[in-house]
Formats: C-alpha cells, sequence, structure tokens
C-alpha cells in the first residue's frame, strides 16, 4: 500500500549540504502533517539523455539511498526511470499525474533550481502555482552557500576528481564514501604482509584522483576501523590500468569476501607511486599506517 507523502524533488548525487536542507524540511513537514517523507529521484542522470554525455556520479543509485535515508531520515525512495517518455513529459502531467495521483504526494519540496517536464518548462514557480490549484503545499528551498561557493554536486565533483575529499567533505556535511561488496584482488597484500580488501568503482561513479588516502571503515556490523586505501593501478606490481581500491585495515584479521563495507575517504596522504622495489613499497606503507594512526588519534583528541 502506498501511503502519503511529502515528496522531496531532486537527483540527490552525493547528499549534500543542499540536499540536507531540502530533506530536513521534507522530514520536519511530514512529522507535522503525519505524512510520510519521501524522496523522488532518477534511475538515470537527466543530463545523461538531454545532452547525449555520461555525468560521472558521486555515489550509485543503492548508495543514495542509504545515505537519504541514513542521514535524512527518508522513509521511502523513489527511483522513476528516466527515459524518452519522462523527458518529454509535460510538466503539468509530471506534476498531476505522477507527483500527486501515481506516488500519492500532499506536499512537495524541491530545490530552488529544480527543472521538469519537456524541454525542461516546469521551474519552482510553475510547481508552487500547480500545487496551489490541486490543493498540496510545496516548499521551495533557496540555495545553499559556504565560503561564498553555492553548494553543488557539480563542484563537490570537482573536489573528488582532484583528490581534495577534506573540502569536499565540508560541501558534503559528511565524508565522501563507497559502499560496495568487497572481491578478490590478486592477494599480493597478505604476500607482503599487509593484507587488504578490495572494491571497484562501478563505471558511472567517479573515482577520486589516484593516490593512497586515510579512510574510515565501516563493517557490515555497524563497526569501524582506520583504514589506509590505494585508489590506481598498483604500478609497482602491474602494468594494468584497471583503477582499484585496496584498503589495507589497521588491527582487523578477518575475512570480509563477499561483504558490503563502506569506506569514507578522510583525508589525501599522496600519489600513487611506482617503488623500485617491493621493499620500498612495504617501508612507504608503514608510513601510511603511522600517519593514519596520528590522524585518528589526533581526531579524538579534537572531539
Amino acid at each position: 500500500m502506498v501511503h502519503d507523502c511529502v515528496l522531496a524533488l531532486g537527483f540527490f548525487d552525493g547528499i549534500h549540504l543542499g540536499h540536507a536542507a531540502l530533506l530536513d524540511r521534507t522530514r520536519q513537514r511530514a512529522q507535522a502533517l503525519g505524512l510520510t517523507p519521501a524522496a523522488l529521484s532518477f534511475d538515470t542522470h537527466p543530463d545523461t539523455l538531454v545532452f547525449g554525455t555520461a555525468v560521472p556520479l558521486l555515489n550509485t543509485m543503492a548508495e543514495r539511498e542509504l545515505l537519504m535515508r541514513r542521514l535524512c531520515g527518508m522513509e521511502r525512495v523513489i527511483f522513476a526511470h528516466f527515459d524518452e517518455a519522462m523527458m518529454h513529459m509535460p510538466w503539468q502531467v509530471f506534476v498531476e499525474d505522477y507527483l500527486v495521483r501515481q506516488l500519492h504526494a500532499k506536499h512537495v519540496v524541491c530545490g530552488h533550481d529544480f527543472h521538469f517536464g519537456d524541454r525542461g518548462q516546469g521551474d519552482p514557480a510553475r510547481l508552487q502555482e500547480k500545487c496551489r490549484e490541486l490543493g498540496i503545499g510545496c516548499d521551495i528551498i533557496p540555495k545553499v552557500e559556504l565560503e561564498g561557493v553555492t553548494v553543488s554536486s557539480t563542484y563537490i565533483r570537482t573536489l573528488v576528481e582532484a583528490g581534495d575529499v577534506e573540502r569536499a567533505a565540508l560541501f558534503l556535511g559528511h565524508r565522501h564514501c563507497l559502499t560496495q561488496t568487497v572481491v578478490h584482488g590478486h592477494r599480493l597484500g597478505r604476500t607482503l604482509g599487509i593484507p587488504t580488501v578490495n572494491l571497484t568503482f562501478p563505471p558511472h561513479v567517479l573515482a577520486p584522483r589516484r593516490g593512497v588516502y586515510i579512510t574510515r571503515v565501516y563493517l557490515p556490523d555497524g563497526t569501524s576501523l582506520a583504514g589506509v586505501t590505494n585508489v590506481g593501478t598498483r604500478p609497482t606490481v602491474s602494468d594494468g590500468t584497471a583503477v582499484s581500491v585496496e584498503t589495507f585495515l589497521l588491527d582487523f584479521d578477518g575475512d570480509l569476501y563477499g561483504k558490503c563495507i563502506r569506506v569514507e575517504f578522510c583525508c589525501r596522504l599522496r600519489d600513487e607511486q611506482k617503488f623500485d622495489s617491493l621493499e620500498a613499497l612495504k617501508a612507504q606503507i608503514r608510513e601510511n599506517i603511522r600517519q593514519t594512526r596520528d590522524y585518528f588519534a589526533a581526531e579524538s583528541t579534537r572531539g
């Protein structure tokens, strides 16, 4: 059974501070009205179809849902299939038939720059007017700025691509993360005495700039561990070009193969580099482990 809801509208890649303002308002309205807080997103970024170019995303669809539920209290997350029919749907039909009749929206919330319907003719002003006609509520959330910069997924993507995960976290309101199932690697880490867990970035998801990062890794049982994560091609031991994500978990001994974990990127330590020997590589990893311990020791002191 589909319950009446307060419905947030957007694509929600990254779930940044602007999204949080929108989703928080959605949750508050739902509590006040006794309705279900819900969010509507799309399975494909609209720009991919509209402009014919793929948009590298911060999160997978599943990850967006997890973040909206965990961080913003959304009880229901809907992914509409964005195809030619959706792209050319008249904006009035999108509101009346899709949002109200199909999704049972009694109140909608969107951002100041939300556009929808054929040729993007639907905008916040038209949405508010149509909602008034239909007797449902509508909130428009103004842009959110930080340090004079408008918070946006586009800007945050440039930060992640540059490896500036600390500044990205400021604009996200949480650490940039990768949530995936652990896969088998090349087992070189175990040979070196530094075993790692291995993840891969889906093709449409943006990988941070190649290099080594301090990370916080959340296991399936909810516990977390400090990690040293290499994003790259492992040039010391491989001539391949495939980007992998290898994480050494501090103070952990176990098998996580086939388990879903979340790696949160805290701080970038260095570029990925090719070492002259495996011993040199081991020495550098040990130094990165020391830096990681120091980072989290200082973090616990700060707060």
